[in-house]
């Protein structure tokens, strides 16, 4: 089993990498993606990958901070896009296999969710 601070890391890497199969090789099938700010639930990395492959291109991460202890971690980030630098934190829970199987991100305001992803998001 990798650590979840190397998971993480090159979950952030290959996320800002538009690595697909890379996201996908660090996923459980079952992944859970929460946003609690706009009350959606993203279920099954399949699901996860179109949500982010659909989502407008042009953003780039930077990790400031990544944590982890045993199968958890979390992080501070920076999303360059539009001219804008927005801020998230995200929390990560690993299977017993290192994979992820839980993400929690909260973004620094609340938002109604972009029309589009209806097909691919839970509202709670």
């Amino acid at each position: 089993m990798t650590s979840a601070e190397a998971t993480v890391s090159a979950y952030w890497t290959a996320l800002e990498a538009r690595d697909w199969e890379a996201v996908a090789r660090l996923l459980a099938d079952d992944v859970v993606y929460h946003l609690p700010q706009t009350r959606e639930r993203i279920v099954g990395r399949e699901s996860f990958l179109r949500f982010n492959q659909e989502y407008p291109d042009g953003w780039h991460l930077t990790v400031n901070r990544l944590v982890a202890s045993g199968r958890r971690a979390a992080t501070w980030i920076t999303c360059a896009y539009r001219g804008e630098e927005l801020a998230a934190t995200s929390f990560f829970d690993l299977d017993d296999a290192g994979l992820v199987r839980e993400i929690t991100e909260f973004w620094p305001a609340a938002y109604e969710p972009p029309p589009g992803r209806e097909h691919l998001a839970d509202r709670y």
